[in-house]
């Protein structure tokens, strides 16, 4: 019988969990600051961005008159949600080339490895998020209790993240120049998206990219429950959470029929 794509959480769990936290400690191994670089990155780009938008370009967020440091934090959030999706697109590519040592063992289950890379940018994601919040809290005197349901929002971003790993870890097996594409993609997701600017501030034409861009949507109820205190737009996130979901099972079928030529091609 064929696992599915969330056996990784069920039958596979400790496996996942145990790989996930050695890809978390491994990657700041050896470095002075350690785990604190997954909260040092996203400052020194909050850093430069308010330095860009906030205080040369004097941008200030339409229809809210909070000044530059409240417009840091919201800039914030957005950079918070692009940084998970963003972190499993470039990682995933290499992911079976990496690991060629375990595509010939018949017993690993390789899907689990997507899982891995999701669940350590998740990681980094809730840590952002607490910083965020101390932030909020630092500024503004408050952080609205609707912040609370913050998980809630994200959930649609993690299923899609994860039938995106699925599918790019399969892609990469065969086509490595596919990692290379990431880097100019996921920086193109970051300004055709509600990070740096509203998509009700653009023109009417330009909108539909912004809209059809997947970080969006989450960027703006991420925003909405931890900056604004307004409750999401549940049947939006049904429907996200629909499609992540249809998603994530075609991926895993991609992934699982792709396998059987990763020890081939490696």
């Amino acid at each position: 019988m064929i696992d599915g794509p969330f056996s990784a959480l069920g039958k596979y769990r400790h496996l996942t969990l145990e790989v996930t936290k050695r890809e978390v400690l491994g990657r700041y191994r050896g470095a002075s600051f350690g785990l604190l670089w997954s909260l040092i990155n996203p400052f020194l780009m909050l850093i430069v961005y308010t330095l860009a938008f906030g205080y040369i370009l004097k941008s200030r967020w339409p229809g809210y008159t909070g000044g530059t440091t409240e417009f840091a934090l919201i800039l914030y959030m957005g950079l918070i949600v692009h940084g998970m999706l963003a972190e499993c697109m470039i990682r995933a590519p290499s992911l079976i080339p990496a690991n060629a040592n375990l595509v010939t063992r018949v017993v690993f289950p390789l899907h689990v490895l997507p899982w891995t890379v999701v669940l350590s940018a998740l990681f980094h994601m809730l840590a952002n998020a607490l910083i965020f919040l101390l932030l909020s809290l630092l500024v503004r005197g408050h952080v609205p209790w609707t912040a609370i349901m913050l998980p809630l929002t994200w959930l649609p971003l993690v299923v899609l993240s994860v039938a995106i790993s699925l599918f790019l870890a399969a892609l990469g097996a065969y086509l490595r120049d596919i990692g290379q594409v990431m880097a100019a993609l996921v920086t193109a997701m970051l300004f055709l998206s509600s990070a740096i600017v509203p998509v009700t501030a653009l023109p009417e034409r330009y909108r539909i990219v912004f809209e059809l861009n997947p970080l969006t949507f989450i960027i703006d109820q991420s925003r909405e429950v931890s900056f604004f205190g307004h409750m999401p737009d549940w049947k939006g996130l049904l429907i996200y959470m629909t499609v992540a979901l249809v998603a994530v099972y075609a991926a895993h079928a991609v992934f699982q029929k792709a396998r059987r030529g990763f020890a081939d091609v490696l």
